[in-house]
């Protein structure tokens, strides 16, 4: 586990200092929000004597590249159900599934009807009469276990911040985060997906009240992006030598540095953004941009 930086952006607008941490440079392969779900799901897989770890994931997903790599690093087997069954010819086409198998990953595609009854008991048990038995770990890892390693992501030495944000996917990584702040603290949450129904997730683990969605930046959904939000990134890199993943971390970033130029912080605030990992999705982003002919992640060529 590399040490994770905290880096200062300065801003001049109303004095707000901005700060990001880079809990993506965590790991090389489990970076970011991805490790500290998987910490305390793999002691309990260990636990149980469980060898295998079945979850779930599309495409690109940052989870299922962290899970296979986690697999081949800690001694699990590991299996992918994936949304897509067009995907199964295309493995190394698409760099996370080639990623993914390379470390070992069994998979199953399944077709996105298929896909939505994932959490349904039949639907289990016929993966376990398939496979045998495995330890489950949800789409996108969030489960009590992922929101105790993401409550480790502040520190008593955070006390500083007045606002802490982070990207929102299945609302482990804020749950986590609005557990562990001070009473004169506010978690803003900025998902990645459109809907109101992520506030009923969080309520389920978060045991504070002091959170607020931001729900104006998901740029259309859950992996749409636009020029705007790529120039944004490829700029952001250029003034601070940081990469930002355009599904998650982007977006929030994007979303925050806007509600300051809207005066939405009040005057000397400082403000801690959670850069949640998920650079490797990048790479099939750019293929995706390419493919229409549109402006592509710069850094990452």
């Amino acid at each position: 586990m590399q040490e994770i930086l905290t880096q200062k952006i300065l801003l001049s607008h109303n004095n707000i200092s901005v700060f990001i941490r880079r809990e993506d440079l965590i790991h090389p392969f489990i970076s970011g929000n991805k490790f500290r779900k998987l910490k305390y799901n793999l002691v309990q897989a260990k636990l149980e004597n469980q060898e295998t770890l079945l979850t779930f994931g599309g495409a690109f997903s940052n989870h299922i590249a962290a899970v296979a790599y986690a697999g081949k690093q800690y001694g699990f087997k590991t299996i992918g159900i994936i949304r897509g069954d067009e995907l199964e010819s295309k493995i190394f086409e698409n760099p996370t599934l080639k990623f993914a198998q390379e470390c070992g990953m069994q998979f199953k595609f399944v077709t996105r009807e298929s896909y939505r009854h994932k959490t349904e008991t039949h639907f289990i048990a016929n993966l376990k009469h398939e496979y045998g038995d495995f330890y489950l770990v949800p789409e996108g890892g969030t489960n009590k276990f992922a929101v105790k390693g993401c409550e480790e992501i502040l520190s008593r030495n955070d006390s500083e911040y007045n606002y802490i944000c982070t990207a929102v996917g299945t609302g482990g990584t804020i749950s986590g985060i609005i557990n562990s702040v001070l009473p004169h603290q506010k978690v803003l949450g900025f998902p990645a997906l459109k809907g109101d129904f992520l506030k009923e997730d969080i309520r389920k683990f978060a045991r504070n009240q002091n959170w607020t969605l931001i729900n104006e930046y998901h740029f259309g959904g859950y992996g749409k992006v636009n020029p705007e939000l790529i120039a944004f990134i490829n700029q952001f890199y250029l003034e601070n030598q940081v990469p930002l993943d355009p599904i998650y971390t982007g977006k929030m970033v994007f979303g925050v540095m806007d509600l300051i130029n809207k005066n939405y912080f009040p005057e000397n605030s400082k403000i801690l953004l959670i850069h949640t990992g998920g650079l490797q999705g990048i790479a099939g982003m750019n293929l995706k941009l390419k493919a229409k002919q549109l402006p592509i992640i710069a850094f990452n060529e």
